[in-house]
């Protein structure tokens, strides 16, 4: 509970009509959650207008509304301040209420197209191996230290964001790690946050659904470095050639990791494998338990983070070594039959391109890649043909197949891949609606040291058609598939 006068310093506020000498319960954007002696934010978002729900609101219970116009009729004991823009003053309202955790915290971002799922949940890992008491927030699933807490969203919205990361300072979480996606930057879920440290890991086309042009996209990344403080880091990736445009206007320290180039933190790949890696890290050799270049990125953006946070360089190579891969993200099972299946979330071109560049880096030469693909329904269909043309390209059989269709048919979703192909590429590809079909058709076709690329749903153990999630998880049924090999 706080006084609303409270909640309201740091807003610039147009005109209040009410009383704000009163008490506030609760602080929400969703009317449908409001409870007796809430605050509503009317937020004008992309789906609906929170403008819409005030009266819903009120018969709820709330007892104040932040809005940028007010109602036609205004209700006798309800507060109402007006302000010029509700989705930039929303973060700042939930982080007060919530008695502005990142205060208490040492919260580190990661941003980019590919890797953040891997890089946060492998920090939220290292550090409880240190000792501590660590939140994470993630694509896969928020902690709490070791209680997990589903998840919805890369990032969830500011209200959700705050009361967690509260929750996270209440119980004594020292560090958070937590994705940043380029959604919750534009639409400011993060506003109101301090930032200890921000990681870059790359960019390439995703999201354009929302962000309409890469332009756009690259500006909601760099915003965020854009906004970190002076006393934090920002961690790029030089490899990247968006890498130093991201801190090119940060206040932060601007620090550097690469396997190509000269950088704070620098790495090479010794030895690969498909049960791991032995990487030269700022010239010092250790054995990790991850595959392929992309991921050794991935590592080097661990060790650097947390170097500058203060860790031992030995004590952090020493926690390296000791690391397991994210479920989902190059999940590699070996088959009875001699061959391996790879599990990966892979959902863009890049990513799909990055994923088989490190099974033939692995193969050698020395079998066939199979891969099984799709594309997500309601989402950027500029992506699918890019998809399907990356698969044919770096493998031997290629079968399209459904990913999640959501509220489209999966047949339109495989034709809008079909169309980026030559009927000379079409030798190479089957193309079966049912996933658990197709996977069970790629194992099917693999002989000894094949390798199979099941792509774009990683860690999720569900199908979502036409607005249902159905269970479904590749993994499982990989193993069910060799269990009767």
């Amino acid at each position: 509970m706080m006084k609303l006068e409270e909640i309201l310093k740091g807003i610039n506020v147009i005109e209040i009509k009410g009383e704000i000498e009163k008490n506030i319960t609760g602080i929400n954007i969703d009317s449908r959650k409001i409870e007796s002696g809430h605050l509503f934010v009317a937020l004008k978002g992309t789906q609906t207008d929170g403008h819409a729900y005030i009266g819903k609101a009120i018969e709820k219970g709330a007892s104040a509304v932040v809005c940028e116009t007010y109602p036609d009729q205004l209700e006798e004991g309800i507060t109402y301040i007006k302000i010029a823009d509700t989705e930039e003053a929303v973060g700042k309202l939930a982080t007060t209420f919530y008695g502005n955790p990142t205060s208490k915290l040492e919260l580190i971002g990661v941003t980019g197209t590919n890797g953040k799922t891997t890089i946060a949940t492998l920090l939220y890992n290292m550090f409880r191996l240190f000792g501590y008491k660590v939140g994470l927030v993630s694509t896969v699933c928020n902690y709490i230290d070791d209680q997990a807490i589903p998840t919805e969203h890369t990032t969830p919205d500011p209200i959700t964001l705050n009361s967690l990361l509260g929750r996270m300072a209440e119980e004594g979480c020292k560090y958070v790690f937590m994705e940043v996606s380029s959604h919750s930057v534009a639409q400011k879920r993060i506003g109101g946050l301090h930032f200890a440290g921000g990681i870059f890991t790359n960019l390439t086309r995703d999201h354009l659904d929302y962000h309409k042009t890469v332009d756009n996209y690259l500006k909601a990344k760099k915003t965020f470095f854009d906004n970190l403080p002076k006393s934090s880091f920002a961690l790029t990736n030089l490899d990247d050639k968006h890498g130093l445009v991201m801190t090119q206007n940060t206040k932060a320290k601007v620090c550097t990791y690469s396997l190509r180039s000269i950088s704070d933190f620098k790495g090479k790949v010794l030895e690969d494998g498909f049960e791991g890696m032995l990487l030269d890290i700022n010239q010092t050799e250790v054995n990790v338990q991850f595959t392929g270049r992309f991921n050794a990125s991935n590592l080097l953006a661990v060790y650097g983070a947390a170097c500058l946070l203060g860790k031992k360089p030995e004590d952090v190579l020493l926690k390296l070594s000791t690391l397991r891969p994210v479920s989902g993200r190059f999940d590699a099972l070996r088959s009875p039959k001699g061959y391996s299946a790879i599990v990966d979330y892979a959902h863009t071109p890049d990513a799909l391109t990055n994923v088989l560049n490190t099974i033939h880096e692995v193969l050698n030469g020395r079998g066939q890649v199979i891969t099984v693909v799709g594309a997500g329904g309601n989402r950027d269909k500029g992506k699918r043909p890019l998809m399907a043309q990356e698969a044919v390209k770096q493998s031997d059989k290629v079968i399209i197949t459904s990913d999640n269709p959501r509220f489209e048919e999966p047949q339109d979703i495989i034709n809008d891949m079909l169309a980026g192909l030559t009927q000379e590429d079409k030798k190479k590809v089957i193309s079966i609606t049912d996933r658990k079909e197709a996977i069970k058709t790629a194992c099917m076709l693999a002989q000894a040291n094949d390798a199979i690329l099941i792509a774009g749903k990683g860690h999720e153990n569900y199908q979502e058609i036409k607005g249902v999630k159905y269970h479904f998880d590749d993994k499982e049924i990989i193993k069910e598939i060799f269990a009767n090999e």
